[in-house]
Protein backbone atom coordinates (compact mmCIF):
# COMPACT_ATOMS: atom_id res chain seq x y z
CA UNK A 1 0.00 0.00 0.00
CA UNK A 2 1.24 3.49 -0.90
CA UNK A 3 2.31 5.50 2.13
CA UNK A 4 0.35 8.74 2.48
CA UNK A 5 2.36 11.92 2.06
CA UNK A 6 2.75 14.49 4.81
CA UNK A 7 1.22 17.95 4.94
CA UNK A 8 4.20 20.18 5.78
CA UNK A 9 3.31 23.73 6.84
CA UNK A 10 6.19 26.21 6.66
CA UNK A 11 5.92 29.67 8.24
CA UNK A 12 8.27 32.37 9.37
CA UNK A 13 8.71 36.12 9.28
CA UNK A 14 9.15 38.05 6.05
CA UNK A 15 12.86 37.99 5.21
CA UNK A 16 13.51 34.63 6.90
CA UNK A 17 13.98 33.07 3.45
CA UNK A 18 11.00 30.67 3.39
CA UNK A 19 10.49 30.86 -0.37
CA UNK A 20 14.17 30.37 -1.16
CA UNK A 21 14.47 27.39 1.21
CA UNK A 22 11.30 25.81 -0.21
CA UNK A 23 12.58 26.27 -3.78
CA UNK A 24 15.83 24.51 -2.79
CA UNK A 25 13.82 21.61 -1.31
CA UNK A 26 11.57 21.28 -4.38
CA UNK A 27 14.52 21.45 -6.80
CA UNK A 28 16.10 18.36 -5.22
CA UNK A 29 13.13 16.22 -4.09
CA UNK A 30 10.62 14.86 -6.61
CA UNK A 31 8.36 13.41 -3.91
CA UNK A 32 7.78 16.84 -2.32
CA UNK A 33 5.48 19.37 -4.00
CA UNK A 34 4.09 22.82 -3.28
CA UNK A 35 0.41 23.21 -2.49
CA UNK A 36 -1.54 25.00 -5.22
CA UNK A 37 -3.89 27.68 -3.85
CA UNK A 38 -7.16 29.01 -5.19
CA UNK A 39 -7.33 32.74 -5.89
CA UNK A 40 -9.79 35.27 -7.24
CA UNK A 41 -7.07 37.43 -8.75
CA UNK A 42 -6.71 37.22 -12.54
CA UNK A 43 -3.91 35.07 -13.97
CA UNK A 44 -0.66 36.88 -14.76
CA UNK A 45 1.10 36.25 -18.09
CA UNK A 46 2.55 32.73 -18.13
CA UNK A 47 0.43 31.43 -15.23
CA UNK A 48 -1.54 28.23 -15.81
CA UNK A 49 -4.74 27.22 -14.02
CA UNK A 50 -4.08 24.20 -11.77
CA UNK A 51 -0.30 24.72 -11.90
CA UNK A 52 0.35 28.15 -10.38
CA UNK A 53 -3.13 28.67 -8.89
CA UNK A 54 -6.68 27.47 -9.32
CA UNK A 55 -8.24 30.66 -10.68
CA UNK A 56 -11.79 31.14 -9.35
CA UNK A 57 -14.46 33.79 -9.65
CA UNK A 58 -15.50 35.49 -6.41
CA UNK A 59 -18.77 33.54 -6.55
CA UNK A 60 -16.95 30.19 -6.97
CA UNK A 61 -14.58 31.04 -4.12
CA UNK A 62 -17.40 32.08 -1.78
CA UNK A 63 -19.30 28.88 -2.62
CA UNK A 64 -16.20 26.78 -1.76
CA UNK A 65 -15.88 28.78 1.47
CA UNK A 66 -19.50 28.11 2.45
CA UNK A 67 -19.00 24.40 1.70
CA UNK A 68 -15.91 24.21 3.99
CA UNK A 69 -13.58 23.31 1.12
CA UNK A 70 -10.53 25.26 2.38
CA UNK A 71 -7.88 24.35 4.94
CA UNK A 72 -7.31 28.08 5.40
CA UNK A 73 -7.98 31.29 3.49
CA UNK A 74 -7.07 34.96 3.54
CA UNK A 75 -7.94 38.21 1.82
CA UNK A 76 -4.95 40.03 0.33
CA UNK A 77 -5.39 43.33 -1.53
CA UNK A 78 -9.09 42.66 -2.26
CA UNK A 79 -8.45 39.16 -3.61
CA UNK A 80 -9.16 35.87 -1.89
CA UNK A 81 -6.55 33.15 -1.49
CA UNK A 82 -7.26 29.72 -0.04
CA UNK A 83 -5.75 26.25 0.28
CA UNK A 84 -8.23 23.77 -1.22
CA UNK A 85 -8.58 20.54 0.74
CA UNK A 86 -9.19 18.48 -2.43
CA UNK A 87 -5.80 19.37 -3.97
CA UNK A 88 -3.82 18.65 -0.79
CA UNK A 89 -5.63 15.34 -0.15
CA UNK A 90 -5.14 14.18 -3.75
CA UNK A 91 -1.36 14.75 -3.65
CA UNK A 92 -1.05 13.12 -0.22
CA UNK A 93 -2.94 10.03 -1.46
CA UNK A 94 -0.43 9.83 -4.33
CA UNK A 95 2.32 9.57 -1.69
CA UNK A 96 3.61 13.12 -2.21
CA UNK A 97 4.56 15.37 0.69
CA UNK A 98 2.73 18.68 0.26
CA UNK A 99 4.41 21.92 1.39
CA UNK A 100 2.21 24.82 2.37
CA UNK A 101 3.89 28.23 2.82
CA UNK A 102 1.51 30.31 4.94
CA UNK A 103 1.50 32.80 7.81
CA UNK A 104 1.23 31.91 11.49
CA UNK A 105 -2.56 32.36 11.72
CA UNK A 106 -3.06 30.12 8.68
CA UNK A 107 -0.70 27.50 10.09
CA UNK A 108 -2.56 27.32 13.40
CA UNK A 109 -5.85 27.06 11.48
CA UNK A 110 -4.45 24.10 9.49
CA UNK A 111 -3.28 22.49 12.77
CA UNK A 112 -6.89 22.62 14.04
CA UNK A 113 -8.22 20.97 10.86
CA UNK A 114 -5.45 18.46 10.07
CA UNK A 115 -4.25 16.65 13.19
CA UNK A 116 -1.23 15.08 11.48
CA UNK A 117 0.04 18.30 9.84
CA UNK A 118 3.75 18.91 10.40
CA UNK A 119 4.46 22.55 11.32
CA UNK A 120 7.95 24.00 10.73
CA UNK A 121 8.91 27.57 11.64
CA UNK A 122 11.82 29.15 9.76
CA UNK A 123 13.80 31.78 11.66
CA UNK A 124 16.57 34.13 10.62
CA UNK A 125 19.90 33.60 12.43
CA UNK A 126 19.36 36.94 14.23
CA UNK A 127 17.13 40.01 14.15
CA UNK A 128 20.11 42.00 12.79
CA UNK A 129 20.37 39.56 9.88
CA UNK A 130 16.62 39.78 9.30
CA UNK A 131 16.86 43.59 9.12
CA UNK A 132 19.83 43.31 6.73
CA UNK A 133 17.86 40.93 4.46
CA UNK A 134 14.76 43.13 4.46
CA UNK A 135 16.69 46.31 3.64
CA UNK A 136 18.92 44.43 1.16
CA UNK A 137 15.94 43.45 -1.00
CA UNK A 138 15.37 47.15 -1.75
CA UNK A 139 11.75 46.38 -2.66
CA UNK A 140 10.07 48.23 0.19
CA UNK A 141 10.00 51.66 1.80
CA UNK A 142 11.52 52.24 5.24
CA UNK A 143 7.99 52.32 6.67
CA UNK A 144 7.13 48.93 5.09
CA UNK A 145 10.36 47.44 6.45
CA UNK A 146 9.53 48.71 9.98
CA UNK A 147 6.07 47.14 9.69
CA UNK A 148 7.54 43.80 8.53
CA UNK A 149 10.03 43.94 11.42
CA UNK A 150 7.23 44.54 13.96
CA UNK A 151 5.23 41.69 12.41
CA UNK A 152 8.32 39.43 12.60
CA UNK A 153 8.60 39.98 16.38
CA UNK A 154 4.89 39.17 16.73
CA UNK A 155 5.10 36.01 14.57
CA UNK A 156 8.15 34.69 16.41
CA UNK A 157 6.12 34.55 19.63
CA UNK A 158 4.25 31.59 18.07
CA UNK A 159 7.32 29.49 17.19
CA UNK A 160 6.80 27.22 20.22
CA UNK A 161 3.45 26.11 18.77
CA UNK A 162 5.31 24.52 15.84
CA UNK A 163 6.74 20.99 15.79
CA UNK A 164 10.18 22.18 14.67
CA UNK A 165 12.11 25.45 14.44
CA UNK A 166 14.77 25.70 11.71
CA UNK A 167 17.31 28.54 11.57
CA UNK A 168 18.01 29.67 8.01
CA UNK A 169 21.69 30.57 8.28
CA UNK A 170 22.39 29.11 4.84
CA UNK A 171 19.71 28.02 2.37
CA UNK A 172 21.31 24.64 1.62
CA UNK A 173 21.71 23.71 5.29
CA UNK A 174 18.17 24.81 6.24
CA UNK A 175 16.68 22.92 3.27
CA UNK A 176 18.65 19.77 4.16
CA UNK A 177 17.47 20.02 7.79
CA UNK A 178 13.82 20.25 6.68
CA UNK A 179 14.23 17.23 4.37
CA UNK A 180 15.78 15.32 7.31
CA UNK A 181 12.80 16.29 9.50
CA UNK A 182 10.35 15.07 6.83
CA UNK A 183 12.21 11.75 6.51
CA UNK A 184 12.30 11.28 10.32
CA UNK A 185 8.56 12.01 10.52
CA UNK A 186 7.84 9.37 7.86
CA UNK A 187 9.93 6.85 9.78
CA UNK A 188 8.24 7.67 13.12
CA UNK A 189 4.76 7.37 11.57
CA UNK A 190 5.65 4.04 9.89
CA UNK A 191 6.93 2.70 13.23
CA UNK A 192 3.69 3.79 14.95
CA UNK A 193 1.58 1.97 12.36
CA UNK A 194 3.64 -1.21 12.74
CA UNK A 195 3.10 -1.33 16.53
Amino acid sequence: MLEQGLLVVISGPSGAGKGTVIKEILDHNDDICLSVSCTTRPPRPGETDGVHYYFKTRQEFKSMLRNGEFLEFATVFDNYYGTPIFAVDEKRRQGKDVVLEIDVQGALEVRRKVADALLIFIMPPSMEELERRLTGRQTETEEQIKKRFTTAYYEMKFKNQYDYVVVNDTVERAAAEIVDIINKEHEMRRNKEEQ
